[in-house]
């Protein structure tokens, strides 16, 4: 009788306990991304208090093979998904959303941009991630040596800033002093600097960072802004995708549809991004 109360009591608490238990949305990936589904992450659950949301970054390289391995739900994603992912997760049907628009900005220390820096050509950024140009003094700068600060190869931002830049989204960046993997170390690094060069998501420029303008072959400058993204003019735009397994589901897509309604692209928006709809 003792060990029929037990078993009772036992199964009681396995009920109990999976009863109280939250169900999840696992989500990792860019770091560009990031701030928009945390906020929105936040913000679902306070008419959604039984769902917990885990969001963890480390690069759109990571969402995708995470996402791939069946690891969390959504990755986030600051690049198109390649033709070798694709083939590296066969059983994987890769379902790419955007929920905003962002631009990929060649970006300089503020000491740099106020000795008058403030535009460069498509070429003249290549020749220095190549080692061509090593001192801002050959662009009319200051006699200081470039800092030159590159990103992990896994990174959605270096994919579609060197596609662009140097036609290949893995090109090797011989001329590059420092390789970092989030927005955040390399924001730092070029506040820290006054003579570095970066790549950076519009949304992540400030005071201390300072966004070039590019300047085209017909001689027209095309400033990183917010207008120059809707209207497609600034030469490194990109999509801000979240990626599911198949079409989305229950939590997942009830989350999604958050993201795509108006308050979320209103969070998009905040964020310093472009909403879908623009």
């Amino acid at each position: 009788m003792k060990n029929n109360n037990l078993l009772l009591i036992l199964l009681l608490c396995i009920i109990l306990n999976s009863c109280d238990k939250k169900q999840a949305i696992n989500i990792a990936g860019s770091t560009t991304v990031l701030p928009v589904i945390s906020i929105a992450a936040e913000e679902f659950r306070k008419n959604n208090p039984e769902i917990n949301i885990i969001v963890n970054e480390g690069g759109s390289g990571v969402g995708v093979n995470q996402l791939g391995e069946g690891k969390i739900d959504i990755g986030m994603v600051s690049r198109d998904i390649t033709q070798e992912e694709i083939e590296a997760y066969p059983n994987v049907n890769f379902n790419p959303i955007s929920i905003g628009k962002d631009a990929v900005v060649p970006v300089v220390s503020s000491e740099i941009y106020k000795s008058g820096i403030t535009t460069l050509t498509l070429e003249e950024i290549a020749k220095i991630y190549r080692g061509e140009i090593r001192n801002w003094k050959e662009l009319g700068g200051p006699d200081k040596e470039i800092l030159v600060i590159d990103k992990e190869a896994s990174r959605g931002t270096r994919h579609v800033f060197m596609e662009i830049v140097l036609g290949d989204k893995e090109a090797i960046a011989e001329g590059a002093d420092l390789v970092l993997g989030s927005n955040n170390e390399e924001q730092t690094a070029i506040v820290q600097s006054d003579a570095a060069i970066g790549m950076l998501s519009n949304a992540w420029l400030n005071k201390d960072v300072k966004g070039l303008s590019i300047k085209m072959l017909d001689g027209t400058l095309i400033e990183p802004s917010i207008e120059n993204i809707i209207n497609n003019k600034f030469p490194i735009t990109r999509d801000l995708l979240i990626v599911t397994n198949a079409e989305p589901t229950g939590d997942v897509k009830n989350f999604i549809e958050y993201l795509l309604s108006s308050k979320g692209q209103t969070i998009v928006e905040e964020a310093g991004y472009v909403r879908i709809n623009q």
